[in-house]
């Protein structure tokens, strides 16, 4: 870090310290970047989940609090709400360590740690990032997502027709006790006026932030950071399996996917668990149901996989999984509902597929199956350019200094004086700010 560098301590906040879900794995990627930088860091997060290992040096905290399905469902309700314990051990901490150059970055915050972190950052908010994995702080339900119907959303949030709308994934009542709880989150913080900084994790997010009523000036766009899982191209023409990695989740789409298959003739294997893990073993015996892997062992997967098949029928705001299959030479179907769908048929790393039509995917998997040049000629095109779909570890780490730096000298800024790195034909920069 610069002798001349104004930033004390970067405060990274999660819901979790475990890297079961992807805001984690971003949060916790961030603080040993950070560390191995020489930026001092603290990891403050809502539950004494088994951290793994941290290098030497990182401060770590736990804030309290319990998974919203823990315990019973009154209390849970209330705590999910607001958290007094949580409020409190977080006003502590600031009360104790605040300095004019520590930034806060507050990721997930809906499960376990609840709107009640938003009371004591609100005076820091100055210095506040957040960085946006879902839609939670625009949307309800977190999705822009009909959960009962499995198709996006396009009404407005928090408009009569959005409250009359039944699109939680459980019930109605449980819809208006998400409306409550993002208007107590609107209540604790204004999002446009306190000076709070919002990331996206892709440009394509922010008119959906901005449909919420987040001003789009409030808004920066810098994409996760990708790792290949391999170092060699995956030979995709020469192999014949097709990859599923992820949630097995309806909202995902592998329902759709093990029937596609199986009408296409291909043998699909899928790394990962969830609620339609015992249906598709039920139903489809022929599907190799792998569980959850760890990145290593993931690597070594796919050096069977043609293709790699995300039909997800939300609007998945980045994609880590495809992206790290084409950095490995996997060509992808895609969903044309994810944010990354039309860079990866533009380039011609893949193709995209109407999540909600079971015929026409089983008929690109077969087209793709058949094709042996076509296949090799995708595959060598996303093992070549698919970088430019997302940053290096390294230069995310450079540019999140960047915006860290940027809030660290005191007093109320605006997104005009943050750092704003034109796209040159990549999408590794902030390109979200508006002027």
């Amino acid at each position: 870090m610069s002798a001349t560098s104004k930033l004390d301590r970067v405060v990274v906040i999660n819901d979790d310290g475990a890297e079961r879900g992807g805001a984690a794995a971003i949060a916790i990627a961030s603080l040993r970047l950070l560390h191995a930088r020489g930026v001092q860091v603290t990891f403050l997060y809502g539950d004494s989940a088994y951290l793994g290992e941290l290098p030497e040096g990182i401060r770590t905290s736990i804030l309290g609090g319990r998974y919203l399905l823990e315990g019973a469902r009154p209390f849970a309700a209330m705590r999910g709400l607001f958290d007094p314990q949580t409020a409190a051990r977080l006003a502590r901490w600031i009360d104790m360590n605040d300095t004019p150059g520590t930034v806060y970055h507050l990721h997930n915050w809906h499960k376990i740690l609840s709107p009640s972190v938003f009371k004591p950052l609100r005076r820091v908010a100055d210095r506040l990032v957040l960085t946006a994995h879902d839609y939670f702080l625009a949307c309800p339900n977190g999705g822009y997502f009909l959960y009962p119907q499995q198709t996006v959303c396009e009404i407005v949030p928090g408009t009569p027709r959005c409250l009359v709308t039944a699109c939680d994934r459980r019930n109605y009542g449980h819809k208006l006790w998400r409306v409550l709880r993002h208007t107590v989150r609107q209540w604790l913080i204004d999002l446009n006026s306190a000076g709070a900084v919002i990331v996206a994790v892709h440009e394509k997010m922010t008119p959906l932030l901005a449909r919420g009523g987040i001003d789009r000036n409030r808004i920066v766009t810098l994409r996760n950071p990708v790792t290949r899982l391999r170092a060699e191209r995956v030979q995709a023409e020469r192999n014949k399996d097709v990859l599923f990695i992820g949630r097995v989740e309806r909202d995902k789409g592998v329902d759709l996917l093990a029937r596609a298959a199986r009408r296409a003739g291909a043998r699909l294997r899928i790394i990962g668990d969830g609620s339609l893990a015992p249906m598709i073993a039920d139903r489809h015996p022929e599907v190799e149901l792998l569980g959850w892997q760890c990145k290593q062992r993931i690597g070594e997967l796919v050096e069977s996989a043609r293709l790699f098949v995300m039909p997800t029928r939300w609007r998945e705001t980045f994609g880590l999984a495809p992206i790290e299959a084409l950095m490995s030479g996997i060509p992808v179907i895609i969903s044309r509902s994810t944010l990354i769908s039309d860079e990866v048929v533009e380039h011609g790393f893949g193709l995209a597929c109407d999540p909600q039509d079971e015929e026409g995917l089983a008929a690109t998997i077969r087209e793709l199956i058949d094709d042996n040049v076509r296949v090799a000629d995708m595959s060598r095109r996303a093992f070549a350019g698919a970088r430019q779909l997302a940053p290096t570890p390294a230069e995310w780490c450079e540019q999140l200094l960047a915006l860290y730096e940027s809030r660290a000298v005191g007093g109320t800024r605006s997104t005009a004086s943050m750092p704003l790195m034109e796209p040159q034909g990549t999408a590794t920069g902030f390109v979200g700010a508006a002027r």
